[in-house]
Order: C-alpha cells, then sequence, then structure tokens
C-alpha cells in the first residue's frame, strides 16, 4: 500500500513590514471619469507613457498661439499632465512667451536668474554640488499659491545621462489602499521651504527667506481645479507634518504617501537634446531631475507659472 504525504494545510507564521510596496494590479486610469476623449487636429501627439507625457509634434512654439491652439495645447497637458517638444531652440523671451499663454510668470529668489528674475537658470559643471537634483519632489508648494506649472528648456546636455522623470500623483492616489484614503481624505500637512534648501544653504542665506515664506499648509489630497481629479499633494522636499497627527505616525504615514511617486508603472522618463521643451502640469506632477553625468555639463533654463490655492 503507498502512503501519499498530505501537503500542509497552514502556513507558517510570517510577518510583513507595515505599509509595504506590494506586487499586483495596479490602476492605470490616464483621464478623469466621465472625461470625452477626442482626437487632436493641430498636432500630433505621440504618448511616452501609459497614464502620463506624450510628445507633441508639428507645432514652432516661437509662434504665438492662437486661442484654439492654446485650447488644445491646455487639453493635452491635462490629459498626459506633461508635454514634450523636440528641438524648440527658442530664446529666454520666447521661452516667457510660450509660457504667459498659462498666466503670470512667477520668481523665485532662491535661484539662480538667466536672462531675468523669472527665468531660472541651472548650470551645473564639472564638479558643481549636486542641486535640487536626485529626489522627487513638486515645485514649491512652500508658497500659498505653489506654480501651476512649468517650461523647461536644455540648452547644453551632457553625452550620457541627465534623463527627467515625472509621476502622476493621481495615479498614485488611484492606488492607495482604502484604509489610507480614509486617513488622508480631508487631512491637511505643513510645507515649508526651508527643508528643501537647507541641505544647499547656510543659515545666513536662508534666514531673510522665513519671513517671506512662512510654513503653510494645503491639502493632503488636492482636487484639480480644471479636471476635478483627485491628487496626492505631498512631497518629500517641502512637506514636514501631517496637521494633527504625532510625530511618529505623520513621518510614517508620509513616507508612505512619498514613496508613490517611486512606482514605475505612474512615471515617464525623457531623455533630453538640446533644444527640447518639456512643460509639465505642477499641480498633478512630481518630477525627479536624474544627476549622472558627472563630468559633463548640463545646463536648463525654467520659466515657472503663478497658481492657485490648492483645495
Amino acid at each position: 500500500m503507498t502512503v501519499v504525504d498530505t501537503p500542509p494545510t497552514t502556513l507558517r507564521e510570517a510577518t510583513i513590514p507595515p505599509d509595504g510596496m506590494y506586487e499586483g494590479a495596479r490602476v492605470l486610469r490616464r483621464l478623469p471619469e466621465g472625461w470625452e476623449e477626442r482626437p487632436y487636429e493641430r498636432f500630433e501627439i505621440v504618448p511616452l507613457g501609459r497614464v502620463i507625457g506624450a510628445e507633441i509634434r508639428g507645432l514652432d512654439l516661437s509662434r504665438p498661439l492662437e486661442p484654439a491652439l492654446r485650447e488644445e495645447l491646455n487639453r493635452a497637458l491635462l490629459e498626459w499632465k506633461v508635454l514634450f517638444f523636440r528641438a524648440q531652440h527658442l530664446t529666454s523671451e520666447q521661452q516667457r512667451g510660450f509660457a504667459r499663454n498659462w498666466g503670470e510668470l512667477e520668481t523665485n529668489p532662491l535661484l539662480a536668474a538667466g536672462s531675468s528674475e523669472d527665468v531660472v537658470r541651472f548650470d551645473k559643471a564639472s564638479g558643481a554640488t549636486p542641486t535640487f537634483e536626485n529626489i522627487w519632489h513638486t515645485d514649491v508648494t512652500f508658497r500659498t499659491r505653489p506654480a501651476l506649472g512649468a517650461v523647461l528648456q536644455l540648452r547644453e546636455v551632457p553625452p550620457v545621462g541627465g534623463d527627467t522623470m515625472w509621476a502622476d500623483m493621481a495615479a498614485a492616489y488611484d492606488n492607495l489602499p482604502a484604509d489610507v484614503k480614509e486617513r488622508v481624505d480631508g487631512a491637511t500637512a505643513v510645507h515649508d521651504v526651508i527643508p528643501g534648501f537647507v541641505r544647499f544653504y547656510g543659515p545666513e542665506r536662508l534666514a531673510p527667506f522665513q519671513e517671506m515664506f512662512p510654513p503653510v499648509e494645503h491639502p493632503v489630497v488636492r482636487t484639480h481645479p480644471e479636471t476635478g481629479r483627485r491628487m496626492l499633494f505631498v512631497n518629500t522636499s517641502f512637506t514636514t507634518r501631517i496637521t494633527g497627527m504625532e510625530r511618529e505616525e505623520s513621518d510614517r504615514l508620509l513616507s508612505f504617501l512619498c514613496r508613490q511617486a517611486h512606482v514605475p508603472e505612474y512615471q515617464v522618463r525623457f531623455h533630453w537634446q538640446p533644444g527640447d521643451i518639456a512643460f509639465w502640469d505642477n499641480r498633478a506632477t512630481q518630477h525627479y531631475a536624474v544627476n549622472d553625468y558627472a563630468p559633463h555639463r548640463r545646463v536648463a533654463e525654467r520659466v515657472a507659472i503663478e497658481g492657485d490655492r490648492p483645495f
């Protein structure tokens, strides 16, 4: 008589670290619920990612935008969150003019200026300190009204490396566990200029800006003012704590929320060539400038567009 061993019906005890990032299906919804998807009539669009990032072809951004073209580009921005335009080679004035189609430009006194105070210049030569890179963040959330968006142009590109990545924070919110959504819906968090810049500047440089930019509170989950989409709105550079929580609980939850930007399914990565333009919705994304090009030089110029108060 043959005896067949019966496999055990119980598993050994195993402990999974809390707040982990686990495998499994993800919701990858590019458009808001009920959004009508229509073809683009004035340019060609080439998707670069599943939920975020598209290249726009057939436009010369040095020319003024007609209202209908501006509206169609704005729809593309809302639908794809970051738009790429190859080989535009705009002057600083032309770059500013394009950005002004979406509002007034803002200045940032903490960053090096280019041709004017509302043009920021990132000139990373050999041996330069890798500032404002290698971290996922949303620009200037320490402001009461963080930027609507930004237009970045690469003037000089290293022979290898120097890519930029963007993450869709609506997709990040969609995929939060239900219990986490319950904790963060309606919550607010404190954003502060100091943590984002103290890594590079000493107290003498930063002290004058403490009164100019006092800490502000924003929703942990903001609503997009044009699409109505819900999006995570915390980031490693400027968000310091969740209001009303003990420090340990706040730190743990913020760490989990900020890690959502690291999920590849929510990302697009762009490899630059000289004269390329990226235009992103700062309300809906985080981005990460990859510093992997030393000892080569990388030069970029950026203009930012004034935004509204998150709600």
